[in-house]
């Protein structure tokens, strides 16, 4: 029964699980803002390129 209560009790896997979800928000953050600047980026070469 100890064990159980200890078990319950025990938040360091709360921790590392936090972690990753703040891990994961940011990972997205950086995968929309390199799509949109990526997206402009193209768009500006290729009217360089056309201008060309």
């Amino acid at each position: 029964m100890t064990f159980l209560k200890n078990f319950l009790n025990d938040e360091s896997g709360a921790t590392a699980i936090e972690y990753g979800l703040i891990a994961a928000g940011i990972a997205v953050a950086i995968i929309t803002a390199v799509g949109t600047v990526g997206t402009k980026v193209t768009a500006t070469f290729t009217s360089v390129a056309a201008g060309l």
